[in-house]
């Protein structure tokens, strides 16, 4: 009997001191989407006997799964991960040291780990949220590269400090402090630059009513990677200071609604050898999209622009501004999922420099007209027309890329699953023969299903 009182009272100790423990409150959420895809042609010349263009078929998936532990009220841990992020039955990545791996260097991964570890799990975020009546502060790896519209996103970890204020009727304001690049001596890296590091401050101002919204970020980025002395060579050397300003409205006039979205970033590319002059940095961005809904029926457009560069000998520095990773207007021009599993769309005729690549929407004009109909609450189908030509581009190449046409119809199955199936054709323009006009170029076309969970 005495045994038994001793390993109940243990129990009880146990319990006492774990009830610290038990007290936090976790919340998870996430998605999952399991697709398959169909694209005709990834290499856009003239087929021949050596070039068939190259056909894909195959499915892919990926789980995300995000947690907040709230330790304390106002106190939070949050995480987030992806986990099986592969192609069905292909195979697995060879573990590198990239975020892209073996062979994917032009992907833009979006995550913290590398291609072969997304393919079973790979954490993304981690930092403590407190939220104080001054203010929230987020501390370490979290979400970066958004602002405003999905116009210029590409949404990817970031090491960040970050003041958030309070809500003052509708207005609110943030101020980060962001480390991009550290190239100071520490046991993973042998290097001893410590000053050529990369570093970037952001003020934000929003303010949002019942039918409109504006806001404002700016930026400050001072860049010294480019003058590691492991790295570069003496003569290219030089630092970069630039400014962002990327400002963005919305608003709702009755049936219609309108929203744009510019980015301007203008600088300077100080080089450490008078062999070669300072160069100024100037590059712009902007999209302007208006949707008229009446009834079930909706109506809708969207210009979008992203300056070039092509001469990389003259004194100014552009085609900084793309239209990011998360902006997908199209379902193959410009489209995340396309470039993530497939890869870029382009030539190798002579002149052609990238076609639609893995970086989103760059060196472009975009017009698009789209129209729209829910026949019941649950289902969206929507025929879009996208026509596209290059800003800038060499001598003997002509602008434009091509026309798109696009049917997408998504059924939400419940308020959690939807099912979306879209295809989409291309006619493909003169710009990928480049400088030879007389060649001819293949029209493509591509088939994507999706099913996507939320939770």
């Amino acid at each position: 009997m005495k045994r038994f009182w001793l390993v109940l009272l243990s129990l009880g100790l146990v319990m006492a001191f774990s009830a610290s423990a038990f007290a936090v409150d976790v919340k998870v959420s996430g998605s999952y989407y399991a697709a398959g895809v169909y694209l005709d042609k990834i290499a856009l010349d003239e087929e021949t006997a050596a070039n068939n263009g190259q056909s894909t078929a195959f499915y892919f998936q990926r789980l995300r799964v995000g947690t907040e532990l709230v330790v304390s009220p106002g106190l939070s841990l949050i995480t987030r991960f992806d986990a099986m992020e592969r192609v069905w039955g292909a195979s697995r990545t060879a573990a590198d040291g990239s975020l892209t791996g073996t062979g994917q260097a032009s992907v833009v991964n979006n995550s913290a780990g590398t291609r072969a570890e997304n393919e079973n799990i790979a954490f993304d975020y981690a930092y403590v949220k407190y939220a104080t009546p001054i203010g929230t502060f987020q501390v370490g790896a979290q979400p970066g590269g958004t602002f405003g519209l999905a116009f210029a996103n590409s949404e990817e970890p970031r090491y960040r400090i970050k003041y958030v204020s309070p809500d003052y009727s509708g207005f609110t304001w943030t101020a980060t402090i962001e480390k991009n690049k550290e190239n100071s001596y520490s046991i993973v890296d042998g290097s001893n630059n410590v000053d050529a590091d990369a570093d970037t401050y952001y003020l934000t101002g929003d303010y949002k009513k019942q039918n409109w919204a504006v806001g404002l970020l700016y930026g400050y980025t001072i860049d010294k990677t480019h003058t590691d002395n492991f790295y570069t060579a003496a003569v290219d050397r030089y630092k970069s200071t630039y400014h962002s300003f990327n400002p963005y409205a919305t608003a709702a006039f009755g049936p219609v609604k309108l929203q744009a979205e510019l980015k301007y970033v203008v600088g300077e590319r100080e080089y450490e050898t008078s062999a070669i002059a300072d160069k100024d940095i100037e590059s712009f961005g902007a999209m302007v999209d208006a949707v008229a809904t009446f009834g079930p029926v909706y109506v809708g457009g969207t210009i979008a622009y992203a300056d070039g560069e092509v001469d990389t000998a003259d004194d100014t520095v552009r085609g900084l501004v793309t239209g990011g990773m998360d902006w997908s207007p199209t379902l193959i021009m410009w489209n995340e999922d396309r470039a993530r599993w497939v890869g870029s769309i382009s030539s190798t005729a002579a002149g052609v420099s990238g076609g639609f690549d893995n970086a989103g929407f760059a060196n472009a004009w975009l017009y698009q007209l789209r129209v729209g109909i829910k026949p019941v609450e649950k289902l969206d189908v929507c025929f879009a027309v996208s026509y596209a030509e290059r800003d800038r581009v060499n001598d003997n190449v002509d602008k434009p890329l091509g026309w798109e046409f696009d049917l997408t119809g998504t059924y939400k199955i419940t308020n959690n699953l939807s099912y979306m199936l879209g295809a989409g054709y291309l006619i493909t323009g003169d710009y990928f023969k480049g400088t030879n006009q007389a060649s001819e170029v293949e029209n493509d076309y591509m088939i994507i299903n999706k099913l996507a969970l939320t939770f």
